[in-house]
């Protein structure tokens, strides 16, 4: 009889009735992942990040996996012997490197988590932007090189960046084609031009693209930070549009963490009902964030 009252099977259950709620409002809805970072190179996590992304199939909930792979592309360019330069952040990508980074990103990373989500009693199909003409890309416009490199004249020189894209336009019919089989789509960011040539995309900017083109109720961002972060280290755990722009002028927010929450700010604008920046290095954060009052990270809406 005393089994029935074990504090451990008692926070089980306590657990599961604080869900209901979160359970109730989310089902049927779709959420885009972006997965990277840290998270995407530990066994462990990887293993935690596939039982989750399971989980939320199981409770009645959409979710639509975009993943990266800029350490994973750089390590098999390194050992191909082709050099890398970067302009804010960005690759600068000729045709050999556009071909290695579809070549990882729509095979290797691709493949391995569309197994990952197997092991875990999933059922996950593997894609790119190209498949069912789903991504239409452009070019990214040349960039500014770094300022330390200028002409004779004193003029910053801009950069071509190569097949470098960004989502122009969105068909979602292959995604919701394959969430309505009761499967887990998994993308790779990589978009086709209306010239036919393929474009290796930022993933961030891919999965908020997504986000925005299926209305999506959530888009999180699994980074290596906790979240957006103030002056003195405290995690802020709800902004608005006009808070993060006030904390990118003010220095608060600075780095690879501005283009993140730009591509927040673009999502929610554009038709996702809010965006997500946690850290992908705590064991199931995503369900800390989605079922629990406390939450996990940095909750962005419009």
């Amino acid at each position: 009889m005393s089994q029935n009252h074990d504090p451990a099977m008692l926070a089980k259950a306590e657990t599961l009735t604080e869900a209901l709620p979160y359970l109730q409002r989310y089902a049927g809805k779709t959420f885009v992942v972006k997965y990277g970072g840290h998270a995407m190179g530990d066994p462990e996590l990887a293993h935690d990040f596939a039982q989750d992304v399971v989980l939320l199939k199981a409770v009645g909930i959409n979710p639509v996996v975009v993943h990266g792979g800029g350490p994973q592309i750089g390590r098999m360019l390194k050992a191909l012997g082709i050099e890398s330069q970067f302009v804010d952040g960005l690759r600068v990508t000729d045709k050999q490197t556009a071909e290695v980074a579809e070549m990882v990103l729509a095979g290797a990373i691709n493949k391995e988590l569309v197994g990952w989500i197997a092991r875990a009693g999933g059922k996950a199909i593997g894609i790119s932007g190209k498949d069912g003409g789903m991504v239409l890309a452009r070019k990214v416009q040349s960039k500014k090189a770094p300022k330390a490199i200028a002409d004779e004249s004193g003029e910053q020189l801009v950069v071509d960046l190569g097949f470098v894209g960004e989502p122009e336009h969105i068909d979602t019919t292959v995604i919701d084609t394959i969430c309505a089989a009761g499967m887990i789509p998994v993308i790779a960011p990589i978009g086709v031009g209306a010239d036919g040539e393929t474009y290796n995309i930022n993933a961030d900017t891919m999965a908020g693209c997504i986000a925005a083109a299926m209305g999506a109720s959530r888009l999180f961002l699994l980074t290596d930070v906790p979240g957006v972060l103030d002056k003195d280290k405290n995690l802020l755990t709800d902004l608005r549009p006009a808070d993060i722009r006030r904390l990118a002028e003010d220095g608060t927010i600075s780095g690879g963490m501005i283009p993140k929450l730009e591509t927040c700010v673009h999502a929610v604008e554009a038709g996702c009902e809010a965006t997500v920046v946690l850290d992908g290095r705590v064991p199931h954060a995503m369900l800390l964030e989605i079922f629990t009052a406390q939450g996990a990270g940095t909750l962005i809406r419009a």
